[in-house]
This record gives structure tokens, C-alpha cells and sequence, in this order.
């Protein structure tokens, strides 16, 4: 006769909690960085009269919200595109948050510096695609790069 083994509770800060925390606040932490450079891109684009700063506050909104730019929000007038292609990329950035989580804590021992290992990798190559994209639709519609 076996009896039932019945399961230990974690260690308040031991790996398994702490595996845990990385899981649960990972992703929350994931809007951090676009949420940096969503507000760079408002403080260069807030009464912008150069071009080097609507360049800029350009660059550092499309990085901060890649989806708007599938709403059209350049080209498309209205605020309901801008929130849209906001929500989008917020929900974008969680779900990159939960993947570097994941994936972060596949080691019994991760840490904060793995988490964010993580997500640069998965960060970086959204920011490229989405310089590039831009850089091409830019190129497509006939205009120079600046």
C-alpha cells in the first residue's frame, strides 16, 4: 500500500518562488523598454519644428508600438487608428514578455539578467524588421530616405 505523497510548499525565496516571480512579472516588465521610448517619442514629437526630432520621435514610436504601422497610422488620420496599433503592440510586447519568461526560466537557477537576455533577443529583431519595414514602405512610396 502506497500512501499519497503529499507535495512540500515552495520556499518563500527559494528558486521555485522566485522561478514563479520571474514568470508572473516578466511580461508586466516587458512593456518597460516601449513604454521608455513611447515617451521619448512624445517628448521629440511635442512641438516639433526640425527635422532631426520628428525623425527621431518617428523612430522611437514605431519601436515602442511596431503595430502601428499596420493600422496605417502615418497615412491613416484619426486616433482610433493610433489606439489601436497601441493595444496591439501592447499585447505584442506582453506576449513577448511571457515567451522571454518562458524561456528564461528553463534553467532551475534563472535570474533577472537571463529574463532580459531573453527578451533582447526577441526585442531586437522586432525593432530591425520594423526599421526595415519602414525604411522600404518609405523607399516604395517613391520618397528618399529622409
Amino acid at each position: 500500500m502506497s500512501l499519497p505523497i503529499a507535495p512540500y510548499p515552495t520556499v518563500p525565496q527559494g528558486p521555485t518562488a522566485y522561478r514563479r516571480s520571474l514568470r508572473v512579472t516578466g511580461p508586466v516588465l516587458a512593456l518597460m523598454p516601449p513604454l521608455v521610448l513611447g515617451a521619448a517619442a512624445a517628448l521629440l514629437l511635442a512641438g516639433n519644428d526640425t527635422a532631426w526630432r520628428g525623425v527621431l520621435g518617428f523612430v522611437c514610436g514605431i519601436m515602442a508600438a511596431p503595430l502601428m504601422l499596420l493600422t496605417g497610422v502615418p497615412l491613416r488620420p484619426g486616433s482610433s487608428a493610433v489606439l489601436m496599433g497601441i493595444a496591439a503592440s501592447a499585447l505584442m510586447w506582453v506576449l513577448v514578455g511571457v515567451w522571454a519568461a518562458r524561456r528564461a526560466t528553463r534553467r532551475p537557477a534563472a535570474d533577472w539578467r537571463d529574463f532580459w537576455r531573453e527578451y533582447r533577443w526577441l526585442a531586437v529583431p522586432v525593432w530591425v524588421g520594423v526599421l526595415l519595414a519602414a525604411v522600404l514602405a518609405n523607399l516604395w512610396l517613391g520618397r528618399g530616405l529622409l
